[in-house]
């Protein structure tokens, strides 16, 4: 836990919730009567509200990105690298909002929340939502802070799937999409790793299909099992390979099933955490809208004629040993950009850390990813001036 809060820190911040009185229709036809989203903001909005960022959080992110709730935080936000004064996305200069997604189990309306329907929480009864969903909501989100036009739309993984998403649907709301380490729909490779995780949790006794929550249990193995093997494809072969080795916990072989090697301890230990923290009917609905996810479906499955209908600035960052969304992923988008004369930027960043590299402080990354918001920020200001002249 930090005995000070860094001076590159946003600080101490504290979660907002608003509800929303209006229904909103998800893509699956469903309605939901109301709901709410909880986020967190860092630095001022400036009084023309021009220099908003949103932060779009991957599958199991959340609104918490940067600073810390309390000053017995063991860790600050998830993106903490990225986010506070001087950093990429400064603080000092832009308004930064993070939004728990809807589905989701960290106070936005999702399984856990009760169904007007039946006084109970929703559980496996909660709609299957997608990214054009979250994308809705988070519209929502902007009319009520008064937010007509954002100056960047930034997010990783599945948060770049939606920042694409973003883009193709609001176009107007949107100056600037920045996606990184992401894929323009998933390859039948990532759909299959979703699928074994949602099994694990499927097949766990209790589950019991979903309504967990009355018979006081959670999927804890399903739960540990699905993360095990979702953080072995965060990660490269040689950063586990630095990480860990062959390590032996205790230094010596046992000769039984017991864990044994620091990897094995590893993913254990994070599987554990993750089963406390996370809800197992959230997951279930963050993966499918990750296999979903198919801009182009709409648009004759033609990626360029989706992204005809941007009219934003693209940075796309990918990482070369990111094998779960790879460069060649990344290329896609590019490609249909640049069919659909959009003006973007690329960048493939040579890094040993996996698909996890977008959430690190790895210099080259960083510094491409502040000098582009820098750049944005100067933008703004030079038209700020000619206005007001």
């Amino acid at each position: 836990m930090p005995e000070s809060i860094p001076k590159d820190s946003v600080g101490i911040v504290k979660p907002e919730t608003v509800n929303f009185e209006e229904p909103i229709t998800l893509q699956s036809g469903k309605v939901l009567p109301h709901f709410q989203l909880v986020y967190e903001t860092y630095g001022t909005l400036n009084s023309d509200k021009s220099n908003a960022v949103l932060v779009c959080h991957a599958l199991s992110g959340h609104h918490h990105a940067a600073g810390y709730h309390a000053m017995g935080d063991k860790k600050p936000g998830w993106w903490d690298t990225a986010i506070g004064p001087g950093k990429a996305i400064d603080t000092n200069r832009f308004f930064v909002v993070a939004v728990n997604n809807l589905g989701g189990c960290h106070g936005s309306t999702g399984p856990t929340s009760i169904n007007p329907d039946t006084n109970k929480k929703y559980g496996p009864d909660f709609p299957i939502v997608t990214c054009k969903d979250w994308v809705n909501s988070q519209v929502r989100l902007s009319d009520h802070l008064g937010i007509l036009q954002w100056a960047a739309i930034v997010g990783g993984s599945l948060g770049g799937m939606q920042v694409m998403q973003w883009s193709i649907d609001y176009p107007e709301r949107i100056k600037n999409a920045i996606v990184i380490a992401a894929a323009p729909k998933l390859s039948a490779q990532n759909i299959a790793f979703n699928e074994i995780a949602r099994k694990a949790i499927l097949s766990d006794a209790d589950f019991h299909d979903g309504h967990f929550y009355e018979k006081g249990t959670i999927p804890k193995t399903g739960l540990i099992l699905a993360r095990m093997l979702g953080h072995i494809t965060y990660l490269s072969d040689a950063a586990m390979r630095e990480k860990f080795g062959r390590e032996l916990r205790d230094g010596a072989i046992s000769f039984d099933y017991d864990v044994e090697f620091q990897v094995e301890s590893y993913l254990n230990y994070q599987g554990e955490v993750f089963s406390k923290n996370f809800d197992a009917n959230s997951y279930l609905l963050m993966t499918r809208a990750l296999d979903y996810f198919d801009p182009a479906q709409e648009y004759d499955h033609d990626l360029a004629k989706a992204f005809a209908q941007a009219s934003c600035n693209f940075l796309i960052v990918s990482f070369t040993t990111d094998w779960r969304f790879s460069p060649a992923r990344s290329e896609e988008i590019v490609e249909a950009l640049l069919e659909a004369k959009r003006n973007v930027s690329y960048a493939e960043i040579d890094c040993p850390q996996g698909h996890d590299s977008f959430l690190l402080d790895v210099p080259r990354y960083t510094q491409l990813f502040k000098a582009y918001m820098d750049a944005i920020q100067l933008e703004a200001a030079v038209t700020t001036s000619e206005e007001s002249n």
